[in-house]
């Protein structure tokens, strides 16, 4: 296949993961009000593990489990921590604090920080057009948000979602350093990650909120969201990240903002402003710019 036409269909996934990880919200939302949000984060991530356990038994995904070092299974460990249990987990513990908009906006600063800290640790620097289209994109964010009130917000929910975007930062460049070297089953990744990830997750949530009665219509968004925006959402997310460029991944994972407000327009009736359509039009723009097939030289770690 050739490279332009891997990189279209790289990005066209990425789309449908956002997509599909933008109904997430919504879902959660309606989760939040019966069950604790560690317990709820760590019950969704630990049965998209179980779901996806009968898949590594394939022949392929068993012979590279069995060549994996020492240093492979601390690596995948690292990064499950990082991208499930802290990234995840806080991100549930902050809306429980806060309104969605703003939990999804302060997460939007990931698209920032990691095209600075890629330059440095995946040595994959921007090109001046993708530059620029990162700016739009965060000027189209701001537009979108401001003005943003922090009045009614509780310090703990900032804390929680502070944690959430540290561990996302370094969890987007681990994911694509892993990835990209192509020596690691997408699959493989996704179930190891996840599996030590969740269980920590679930474990917290445990001993710190408990469990508690859940109805049948919580189990079905627990399950929903297992299987659908987990378990198959994270493995193709992983896949295009052999593909896409720490940057291109994480700003097309910004565009969540944008989907995020439509769907709750949609099924809530909330109505756009004009000032908040001009916004939701720059942080596309950003996104296409970004995606131009202009690609940066990268150079393999050791």
């Amino acid at each position: 296949m050739k490279a332009s036409s891997k990189h279209l269909r790289a990005v066209l996934l990425a789309l449908l993961v956002t997509l599909i990880w933008s109904t997430s919200w919504v879902f959660i939302r309606i989760g939040l009000k019966d069950i604790p949000a560690l317990t709820f984060a760590g019950l969704r991530y630990f049965f998209a593990f179980l779901f996806l356990i009968p898949f590594l038994f394939q022949k392929e995904n068993i012979n590279q489990v069995k060549s994996l070092r020492f240093n492979d299974w601390v690596r995948l460990a690292i990064f499950g921590l990082v991208i499930y249990t802290l990234a995840q987990g806080f991100q549930f513990l902050g809306l429980a604090y806060l309104p969605t908009v703003t939990v999804s906006l302060l997460l939007n600063l990931t698209t920032l920080f990691v095209a600075f800290s890629g330059m440095i640790v995946l040595k994959e620097k921007p090109n001046w057009l993708q530059w620029i289209g990162v700016g739009l994109n965060l000027v189209g964010v701001v537009i979108y948000f401001i003005p943003v009130s922090f009045q009614s917000a509780g310090w703990l929910g900032l804390f929680f979602v502070g944690i959430s975007l540290a561990a996302n930062i370094i969890g987007t460049l681990q994911g694509r350093g892993i990835n990209r070297s192509g020596d690691y089953n997408a699959l493989v990744v996704t179930i190891i990650s996840m599996g030590i990830g969740s269980t920590l997750m679930l474990g917290a949530g445990l001993i710190t909120q408990g469990l508690p009665k859940i109805s049948l219509t919580d189990w079905g968004i627990v399950l929903l969201l297992a299987v659908l925006n987990t378990a198959f959402a994270f493995t193709v997310w992983n896949y295009i990240q052999q593909t896409l460029t720490a940057m291109e991944s994480s700003l097309i994972n910004s565009t969540m903002v944008v989907q995020v407000a439509i769907l709750t327009w949609i099924f809530l009736g909330e109505k756009l402003t004009g000032r908040e359509i001009f916004g939701l039009v720059l942080t596309v723009i950003g996104v296409l710019i970004v995606q131009i097939n202009i690609h940066p030289r990268s150079k393999k770690i050791i």
